[in-house]
């Protein structure tokens, strides 16, 4: 008989053992977020936008001429497995995208674009313009860069490259006067394709032909320079 019977029913209550807490381990760190926006080894900067128009010729205009030349060259550097990314694909300013500073528009744009080659961090650093001048002789392809080494090396593809496209002898050019070139951190140049003022070099400019052959000159220079630049 169960010892419950034997004491009329009563049986003194087992004591429980003391409950477990059971304590999380802690999760490991997460690493880092490094960006939200895309990485990319080359910032493809399509010069103006928007309300900026940049230099003219008639109903010509630069920032259209810009940005389909830096659509092009986008094409073609992902099409040679080079991670690029464009910091503007349509017609508008970036200036747009910053209404936080306190400064004339033309400065806010220029912050913007310095502004996005921080976030995204890219090897490179590529503007692409359209020149003039009222002196109707120049023509051709000037590239300008930083006062620094692997910039003038880049430079000195990319404009290899436009001479032996555009049959000129045209040589790269330092400088520390623009905002771009003196804000950047990494390796930049901007590419000035050629003159919108000259007939020869702005035939050149306005046709889908021309704008391919000057993003496939471009993306030859930029190739070049990351065969042998330093990692």
């Amino acid at each position: 008989m169960a010892a419950a019977s034997l004491l009329g029913g009563w049986a003194p209550a087992l004591a429980s053992e003391p409950e477990r807490q059971i304590v999380p381990s802690p999760l490991p760190p997460l690493p880092p977020a490094r960006h939200t926006l895309p990485a990319a080894e080359v910032l493809i900067d399509a010069g103006h936008g928007g309300i900026d128009s940049g230099t003219h010729w008639g109903d010509v205009l630069e920032k259209d001429i810009n940005l389909a030349i830096s659509r092009k060259l986008y094409l073609v550097l992902r099409g040679r497995g080079i991670q690029a990314v464009l910091n503007r694909t349509g017609d508008y300013a970036l200036s747009d995208d910053n209404r936080w500073q306190r400064a004339s528009r033309h400065n806010r744009d220029l912050s913007q674009r310095k502004g996005l080659s921080d976030m995204i961090e890219p090897e490179l650093f590529v503007s692409v313009h359209v020149n003039w001048s009222k002196r109707g002789n120049n023509r051709g392809p000037i590239v300008i860069h930083q006062n620094e080494g692997r910039s003038a090396l880049l430079g000195s593809f990319i404009q290899d490259g436009l001479n032996r496209q555009q049959n000129s002898r045209r040589l790269p050019m330092p400088s520390k006067k623009y905002f771009v070139l003196s804000r950047v951190k990494m390796p930049s140049v901007i590419v000035e394709t050629g003159f919108l003022s000259d007939p020869r070099d702005r035939e050149m400019l306005v046709s889908s032909r021309g704008q391919s052959r000057i993003a496939i000159a471009i993306a030859d220079g930029i190739l070049a320079y990351f065969c042998v630049s330093p990692a």
